[in-house]
C-alpha cells in the first residue's frame, strides 16, 4: 500500500477498507508515514467524511495501536459516561459515586480541560491530595472494591489518538464529526467498559453549535459502539447557558458536593438524576427509567451518594472531609462582583465567552502546559429568564493568581438583557439509542 493512494481515495469519496485503515494507523504510529501526508488525509476526511463502517474501523485501528484495559475480573456490567464538553459541566464528579452506590461498576477514564471547557481531572485535583494517576492494577482493584474510580488515560491507551489529535489541532481538522467520534471511541473502548452513556452538548457553549450537528455526532458514536458490541445511549443536552451556577475547578467541586446532598441548582440536579437513571438501566439494575429515577432521588436524600463520594476521595488519597466542609477546598483570595447596567430579563448568554473568561484568569488552559489557578471561576447570580435591575449582581468572579476585575467587562458583555419574558431552552433535547 502507498499513503498517497489512500489520500486520493478519500479525496475522491472512495471508502477505505478495514485493512487500509489498519495499515494507515500502524504505519503512522511507527513513523513510516510523515505528518504532511497524514495532514493531507485528515483534511480529505474533514471535507468528505467517512462512512459508518470506516468510522468503526478507524476507531478499532486506533484502539489496536496500544494497550487496552482488561476489566473482566470486575463483576457486573461496567458502565462509563462521556461528555463532549461544556461550560460548568461538572456532572461526572457527582455521577460516578451516585451510580456506584447502587453497586454498578463505574470505571471512568477522564481528561483535562483545554480552552473554554473544564476537565474532570483538573476539578478533582482541587480536592487536597486527590490522585488522578492510578496504575491499571490500582484502577481495577479500586473499582472491584468500591465500584468506582476516576483516572487519567495511560500513554499506552490508544497512542494513535494522542498523535492524531495533536496533528489535528495544528491543521484545522479538529471539528470533524468522524474524527471526533473515532477519537472518543478509541479511548473509551480501550478503557474496557461494557456500556456507555454519551452526553453530547448542543449550543453556544459547546463544540456542536446546534442540535443537528450534535445529533450527527451522537449517531456516529452510537454506530461505533454498536460496531464494537458495546451498549450505548446518547443524550443531546443544552449548552446555551452554563450548567448549574458555578464555572471553575474548586467551585464546581463544591457544587457537586451540594448535588450529592440533594441540594444544588435545579437544572444540574435534573440532568444528574436523568443520567444516573440511564446508567443504572445500562448496568442492569432496573428495566424502568422511572423506577431508576426514584432510586436515584432516594440515594441523594438519604446520604448514600455523599458517602460514596467520600469513599472515592479517600481511596484516591484525597481529603474526604471536604464533603462535610467544602471550605477545605482551595479558596480564592480575590473576588469582584459584576453588576448589571440595565433592567430587563436575561434573554441570552454567551456561554463560550464565560468559559473563556475563566480560562483567562487561570481557571483553564490555552495550552496543555499552562498552570492552573484552582480557585479561579465564576458564580452566576443570574441565568436565562431571570429579571435584572440596574446595579444588581449578575455574577461574581473569583481568582487568586490575577485580579478578577480584568474580565469583568467580558462577563458583563456575555449577558444580553432585554424585554422579557423568554422561553427557556429544554435541558434534554433528545435521547438516542
Amino acid at each position: 500500500m502507498r499513503m498517497v493512494d489512500l489520500i486520493a481515495k478519500t479525496r475522491d469519496h472512495q471508502a477505505l477498507t478495514t485493512a487500509e485503515l489498519q495499515w494507515l494507523i500502524q504505519n503512522y504510529v511507527a513513523d513510516k508515514i510523515p505528518d504532511y501526508q497524514m495532514s493531507a488525509w485528515l483534511m480529505a476526511v474533514y471535507f468528505n467524511g467517512l462512512s459508518d463502517a470506516e468510522q468503526g474501523a478507524l476507531a478499532q485501528a486506533m484502539l489496536d495501536s496500544g494497550e487496552r484495559l482488561d476489566l473482566t475480573a470486575i463483576p457486573g456490567v461496567k458502565v462509563d459516561k462521556h461528555s463532549t464538553g461544556g461550560v460548568g459541566d461538572k456532572l461526572s464528579i457527582p455521577l460516578v459515586p451516585l451510580v456506584a452506590c447502587f453497586g454498578v461498576p463505574v470505571p471512568m477514564v477522564s481528561g483535562r480541560g483545554l480552552g473554554f471547557t473544564g476537565g474532570t481531572l483538573d476539578k478533582l485535583e482541587s480536592i487536597p491530595g486527590f490522585n488522578v494517576h492510578l496504575t491499571s492494577a490500582q484502577f481495577i482493584q479500586q473499582v472491584t472494591m468500591i465500584h468506582q474510580a476516576i483516572t487519567s488515560a495511560s500513554q499506552q491507551l490508544a497512542p494513535a489518538d494522542q498523535r492524531l489529535y495533536a496533528l489535528r489541532d495544528v491543521t484545522g481538522t479538529v471539528a470533524s464529526k468522524p474524527l471526533i467520534a473515532s477519537s472518543i471511541m478509541s479511548k473509551k473502548l480501550a478503557s474496557g467498559t461494557d456500556a456507555l452513556l454519551f452526553d453530547v452538548k448542543s449550543g453556544n457553549g459547546a463544540f456542536m453549535p446546534d442540535d443537528q450537528a450534535a445529533e450527527n455526532l451522537a449517531q456516529a458514536l452510537l454506530a461505533i459502539a454498536q460496531h464494537a458490541g458495546v451498549k450505548a445511549v446518547a443524550m443531546i443536552t443544552d449548552m446555551n447557558q452554563p450548567l448549574g451556577i458555578t464555572i471553575g475547578n474548586s467551585l464546581e467541586v463544591a457544587e457537586s458536593i451540594a448535588l450529592l446532598k440533594g441540594r444544588g441548582p435545579q437544572d444540574v440536579h435534573q440532568l444528574l438524576v436523568a443520567q444516573a437513571a440511564q446508567m443504572l438501566k445500562l448496568g442492569g439494575k432496573t428495566p424502568s427509567l422511572e423506577v431508576a429515577m426514584g432510586m436515584v432521588e432516594d440515594a441523594l436524600k438519604d446520604g448514600r451518594a455523599a458517602k460514596a463520594f467520600k469513599q472515592l476521595i479517600q481511596a484516591q488519597g484525597g481529603d474526604p472531609r471536604v464533603v462535610d466542609d467544602p471550605r477545605r477546598l482551595p479558596q480564592a483570595t480575590h473576588k469582584v462582583a459584576v453588576k448589571a447596567a440595565a433592567s430587563g430579563v436575561v434573554t441570552a448568554m454567551d456561554t463560550k465567552a464565560l468559559g473563556t473568561a475563566v480560562m483567562q484568569i487561570g481557571g483553564g488552559r490555552a495550552t496543555q502546559s499552562d498552570a492552573l489557578d484552582l480557585t479561579a471561576g465564576i458564580v452566576l447570580h443570574k441565568k436565562l429568564g431571570t429579571p435584572v435591575t440596574p446595579g444588581e449582581t449578575l455574577a461574581v468572579v473569583y481568582a487568586s493568581s490575577v485580579d478578577p476585575a480584568r474580565v469583568a467587562t467580558q462577563v458583563r458583555d456575555a449577558y444580553t438583557i432585554a424585554a422579557g419574558p423568554i422561553e427557556k431552552p429544554s435541558l434534554i433535547h433528545r435521547i438516542l439509542s
